[in-house]
């Protein structure tokens, strides 16, 4: 078992920045399903595909929406991640203008 020793300067919570996650799947969602995928925003892509895109706090929350994929029975076609900044935050909950 490890000593707190071992341990001596390991950081393991890595701070708490939120991740943003852009997913994208095989075939047109529901928008109504946004709950299940931990309240990821739900776009329809004209290639046929679905983006699920948004912030996630931590690696447990990104499993749950992963494995809602899986049990849904879903092709994951991909997955992006970068560090969310407030500025990206503040953009993304702006509504796009028409």
């Amino acid at each position: 078992m490890p000593t707190s020793a071992d341990n001596a300067g390991v950081r393991l919570d890595h701070g708490a920045v939120d991740m943003h996650y852009r997913i994208r799947v095989q075939g047109h969602l529901d928008v109504s399903w946004q709950h299940r995928f931990e309240g990821l925003r739900i776009e329809h892509q004209e290639a046929g595909t679905t983006q699920l895109s948004g912030s996630l706090p931590d690696q447990a929350a990104l499993y749950g929406v992963l494995l809602q994929i899986i049990r849904l029975g879903l092709t994951l076609l991909s997955l992006e991640t970068s560090e969310a900044t407030g500025r990206e935050e503040a953009v993304e909950s702006t509504p796009p203008q028409i």
